[in-house]
């Protein structure tokens, strides 16, 4: 199996949550993609935090892709639709920032959040919206801002080339203690599933944290995915043209 390891909601406001799966990931010798947030919530601005900016770079430095997570990750301000609501159903509480954004809007977070981050020499790959909500385009906006790959809940998106591929999604939610217990058993259940050569998502959130059930189902599913033979390859081998394939 070939895995794409990423670890989502890399904040200031999350420092601690963050470098514990970081350090998780690392004893395991993965080395996961981080999905930063330039703004958490509007009250966690990157740029205010050098020492969390020098531990991203630090990051980037030992390996570690890097992409634009929204601007802010929350709906204030963002009214939905009732079809917004439906797409959203059980999939976010509050917390898909591109949900509602049509291209002009989506365009100019992306083009803030992109800027930021290549000011402060992070150089992103890709973007990757909140909770995997968008609307179509989100993606032509990215593709302005020559971010090169994306992802909905069910696809890996090759933006130049607008090549959408179908990957197996292996996420937590901790959202409530019923939730933690079922996520654990879905996602073991998906493991096991997967087949060798197949390409899947492992997807981690510093929520997965908050909780003993999705705490250990992190470990235990990417330990036995490893133990399988599974190995990391990075978002960039999916480009085309990459010296990095999955074969």
């Amino acid at each position: 199996m070939r895995l794409l390891v990423s670890i989502h909601d890399v904040t200031p406001a999350l420092r601690a949550e963050c470098e514990a799966l970081w350090a998780m990931c690392r004893a395991q010798d993965v080395t996961p993609a981080l999905l930063v947030v330039p703004d958490w919530h509007g009250r966690a601005p990157l740029a205010a935090d050098r020492a969390f900016v020098r531990w991203l770079l630090d990051r980037a430095a030992e390996g570690a892709e890097i992409f634009l997570h929204g601007e802010r990750h929350d709906e204030v301000g963002l009214p939905r639709t009732l079809g917004d609501h439906w797409r959203a159903f059980g999939r976010t509480a509050g917390e898909g920032e591109f949900l509602t954004l049509d291209a002009a809007p989506a365009y100019e977070r992306m083009a803030r959040g992109a800027e930021l981050l290549r000011g402060l020499g992070l150089d992103p790959i890709g973007f990757i919206p909140p909770a995997w909500l968008s609307r179509p385009g989100c993606w032509e906006a990215a593709r302005r801002r020559d971010l090169r790959v994306g992802e909905d809940h069910r696809h890996v998106i090759l933006i130049r080339e607008d090549e959408w591929r179908a990957v197996p999604n292996l996420c937590w939610s901790g959202r409530t203690p019923v939730r933690a217990v079922v996520s654990r058993a879905v996602v073991a259940r998906q493991a096991r599933r997967l087949v060798p050569g197949e390409l899947a998502r492992v997807v981690l959130h510093p929520a997965d944290l908050r909780h003993p059930a999705t705490t250990a189902g992190t470990r235990e599913v990417l330990a036995s995915l490893l133990a399988r033979g599974g190995r990391t390859v990075p978002y960039a081998g999916l480009l085309a043209g990459a010296s990095v394939v999955a074969a």
